[in-house]
């Protein structure tokens, strides 16, 4: 077992176009390529190009593909149209959330789960234990797409003059199969960034041609590559969860205030699906007595919040911890830092005076927001 990074099909262009690498969930990916800043601002301005092949496609074909799924996983995946995508969770037992997961109703038997690429093989690995006694199949299909996103409002343009796919009549979480650039390729209206924007699986020796083709149509109109650290501050300034900071296994989707991915009307299987008794008894508790909520933080001053930092209750001589930071950083949008992090209900509400961070030991004077930071103007 060697313990090399795994490499994208376009790693010899991002090294050629001067980018910073990082390793990432095991696998070397660009984190910048020039300045962080103008890669965030041209995704919400103009449009951005990024790689994420890193991410994890599982395939689950067979006749009861969709009963699996919808054991396996809290949401109704069975209620999914063909051509049409949904956000959705897989958990354990007791409730915790193992990963959050993108599904793709590629045909009537075959759908694509795409898990996050620190996860790809614990959710892999999950599916096939809960696919024991359904006639489907669970397929690694990791090796088998590279994934391409362009994301901003010139978006939809830059992927109209490759394609004759119908893009105006694809909606937000829905996906097509199409020809961009001469490559076929999977066509989804989806993305991580707060952004109008497309996800583009193709086979992996087709990516650096479609890359190139995306960056030659882009450039009339600002678009720039862009790499992990400022998907990090879109989905932030988003509100959009990142597995490890405000999804984990020690969390059930209601105390991640994402209580509605879970569906438990769901009648395939005789409703059972996997934690749906621990997952009846949060849903329950979420509503007597939730402990804490997810908020947005938004800094008067300019240091800069980093997971982990406690969130404090400042009054009198004494500063309480109500809670804590799981994503901070600053926002080109709001050109302030911000954070989201889990806050007693109590200090929960939009605009609860007394708030702070400790950020090493000075506490920062914080104000409370209700998420996202940013919404797009449809």
């Amino acid at each position: 077992m060697s313990n090399a990074p795994r490499l994208t099909a376009l790693d010899a262009l991002h090294r050629s176009l001067g980018a910073t690498m990082t390793d990432f969930a095991g696998w070397d990916m660009p984190l910048r390529y020039a300045s962080e800043r103008d890669e965030h601002n041209a995704v919400r301005t103009k449009a951005g190009l990024f790689d994420l092949s890193h991410m994890g496609e599982i395939t689950v074909t067979g006749p009861r593909a969709a009963d699996l799924l919808d054991y396996a996983l809290v949401g109704n995946i069975g209620s999914v149209g063909v051509g049409r995508a949904r956000y959705t969770m897989i958990c354990r037992q007791d409730g915790g959330i193992v990963d959050d997961l993108i599904v793709y109703r590629l045909g009537e038997s075959e759908y694509m789960v795409v898990a996050n690429a620190g996860n790809a093989q614990i959710v892999l690995d999950a599916l096939t234990e809960r696919s024991q006694g359904f006639d489907a199949e669970v397929r690694d299909d990791r090796d088998a797409y590279a994934l391409i996103a362009v994301q901003g409002p010139e978006s939809p343009g830059i992927l109209k003059s490759l394609t004759d796919a119908d893009l105006d009549g694809l909606k937000y979480y829905a996906g097509l199969p199409g020809t961009v650039a001469g490559v076929p390729a999977l066509i989804a209206r989806t993305g991580y960034t707060g952004e109008d924007g497309f996800e583009l699986f193709v086979e992996p020796q087709h990516a650096e041609k479609l890359w190139q083709a995306l960056t030659e149509a882009g450039a009339p109109v600002g678009l720039i590559p862009c790499g992990l650290s400022c998907r990090d501050t879109l989905r932030l300034e988003a509100g959009m969860p990142l597995y490890g900071h405000e999804l984990t296994t020690a969390l059930t989707p209601f105390d991640a205030g994402l209580g509605r991915v879970v569906k438990f009307e769901k009648t395939t299987n005789d409703g059972r699906f996997v934690g749906r008794e621990a997952l009846q008894a949060a849903a329950e508790h979420a509503e007597t007595s939730p402990p804490r909520k997810l908020v947005g933080l938004i800094a008067t001053g300019r240091r800069v919040p980093r997971a982990g930092m406690a969130v404090i209750a400042v009054g009198g001589a004494d500063a309480t911890v109500i809670g804590e930071v799981t994503s901070g950083a600053p926002s080109p949008t709001l050109g302030k830092p911000i954070a989201i992090a889990y806050v007693d209900t109590a200090h929960a509400a939009p605009g609860t005076e007394g708030v702070g961070v400790d950020i090493r030991g000075t506490h920062e004077p914080y104000e409370v927001v209700a998420l996202p930071f940013y919404k797009r103007q449809k």
